[in-house]
């Protein structure tokens, strides 16, 4: 059973292991609430997940260490095994969805653990690991639905607790449970009056399904580039935990996700990867009842692909109405260009980007479309743009923003 006794003991033994993170003030991400970061992003290996795997390791035994470890993983928990397993001179052999971002399997690799590359999500990347501990008798690390993994995680709500003793709210990203069924059982033993509320992508909503619908719900796909919380199915025990000690679970979009990774940059020169930044995302888009309250968004992960960094960044800039775009059908003659240039520098924003095309067979033959990618303050100040290019007479067939 788990306790907080348990956690403590966790808190004791990942004290060499693990760091203590800091928990920045961050009140500029949020008009609602007062909010706190909890940087588990800057964790070893980028990521909390090494809590909760270090602890599962240094309590196994030495007949259970000679045979080995193994795991299923997106990248992060992946590499917390990796990382103990190498401390504690263990062989760790780590199932990987196929999907995972590869810069998340090199650093698991780097880090001495054999791969094996499944196609699919995390579930059939979990489907194949069970069928090979069944082989090998190695240790299963259950990336959450775990007694010693949970206790693992939930030292983060104790350290939350004594950096900042008169805390509201925590904000705790969910992919399979692990994370906020630690979190929020430490939190309500010391302090039942915190609330604690959980946050999953729209995409891969399998905890939030399950919680509204009071039993344990399996979707039958998952869809989001926040892939570390890419989970079908919530644990067993995650779930049980969840619906005892948490007080509310939540979505949010992609887009507003993208949104907040870019909002973290650019406000507290903080990198997240797209499950890190969902507690942050939820605070931002008003989606929880933290108006005045101080509030502690638990960043979990840092480690995003490059790759689709620039991707995240644009998204992120579109939802926010930094980067929009707008076609406008007009009359094809000299002056034309200039003179919408000159409407849209003049309220301040900034072309980025200029297509011409030659109209198509149902417009006039002298038309012709003209697609005009900008750098805009806001949603407002895109609106403003349009309002004005249509007072003077043009005609927008398309916007973007």
């Amino acid at each position: 059973m788990l306790t907080l006794g348990k956690i403590k003991d966790a808190a004791s033994v990942l004290s060499d292991t693990v760091r203590k993170t800091d928990l920045i003030h961050a009140q500029n991400l949020s008009e609602h609430g007062n909010i706190y970061l909890k940087v588990e992003n800057l964790q070893v290996t980028g990521s909390f997940k090494v809590r909760g795997a270090a602890y599962k390791i240094a309590n196994l035994s030495e007949a259970e260490k000679a045979k080995g470890v193994i795991a299923c993983s997106a990248g992060n928990h992946a590499q917390g095994v990796a990382l103990a397993s190498a401390r504690n001179n263990i062989k760790s052999t780590i199932f990987i969805p196929a999907t995972a971002p590869i810069s998340k399997v090199e650093a698991t690799r780097k880090l001495g653990a054999e791969i094996k590359l499944i196609d699919g999500v995390y579930d059939d990347a979990y489907n194949a690991c069970v069928e090979y501990q069944k082989q090998t008798g190695s240790t299963f690390v259950h990336p959450f639905d775990d007694e010693d993994v949970i206790a693992g995680q939930g030292t983060i709500g104790l350290e939350i607790l004594e950096q900042l003793p008169d805390v509201d709210a925590v904000i705790v990203p969910i992919g399979g449970g692990g994370l906020i069924a630690g979190i929020a059982f430490a939190i309500k033993q010391v302090k039942p009056s915190c609330k604690v509320y959980g946050v999953q992508a729209q995409g891969a909503g399998s905890m939030y399904q399950s919680f509204v619908n009071k039993k344990i719900l399996e979707l039958p796909v998952v869809h989001t580039f926040a892939d570390g919380t890419a989970v079908k199915k919530p644990g067993a025990l995650t779930f049980d935990l969840c619906s005892k000690y948490v007080d509310d679970i939540i979505t949010v979009t992609d887009d507003e996700i993208a949104s907040a990774i870019l909002a973290l940059m650019e406000k507290q020169k903080l990198v997240a990867e797209g499950a890190g930044a969902l507690s942050v995302a939820a605070a931002m888009f008003n989606k929880l009842p933290i108006e005045n309250l101080k509030t502690v968004c638990l960043i979990s992960g840092g480690n995003i692909d490059v790759n689709i960094l620039s991707r995240v960044i644009n998204r992120g800039l579109l939802k926010s109405g930094r980067l929009s775009h707008l076609t406008i059908e007009l009359l094809d003659k000299p002056g034309q260009l200039k003179e919408v240039s000159a409407i849209i520098a003049d309220l301040g924003a900034n072309v980025i980007r200029v297509r011409h095309n030659q109209g198509g067979e149902n417009t006039d033959i002298n038309d012709c479309f003209l697609k005009i990618s900008m750098e805009t303050k806001n949603a407002e100040h895109f609106e403003q743009i349009q309002k004005e290019l249509t007072r003077r007479g043009y005609k927008i067939t398309s916007n973007v923003q």
